[in-house]
């Protein structure tokens, strides 16, 4: 037996042999003090978002509790104010294309 873990879980069949290897994750902004979560840095924002609209987890972002409702609250105002999407675009675009 390898000392590999094989976390794909598609038995004998499945899909790639793709394998788990942890990233230490750390959080951005308590690293880099001078970088403040605004509501206005829109282009920061979005890579807290999935390509859905919602908002990442900590587990794959890697932000600590404390600034990850920091995240959300800002996602928030910046959906409030129409500065982020709710929704994706094929999502919402999708509603009344059907007859």
């Amino acid at each position: 037996m390898s000392d590999e873990r094989n976390f794909s879980g598609g038995g004998e069949g499945g899909g790639g042999d793709r394998r788990f290897f942890a990233k230490p994750k750390f959080c951005q902004f308590c690293a880099d003090k001078l970088l403040i979560v605004e509501y206005k840095k829109i282009d920061l924002l979005r890579k807290y978002i999935t390509e859905d609209g919602k908002i990442r987890p900590r587990r794959q972002t890697g932000a600590c509790a404390k600034h990850q409702r920091a995240l959300a609250s800002a996602i928030k105002r910046a959906r409030h104010l129409a500065l982020l999407p709710y929704t994706a675009e094929h999502i919402r675009g999708s509603g009344m294309s059907h007859r």
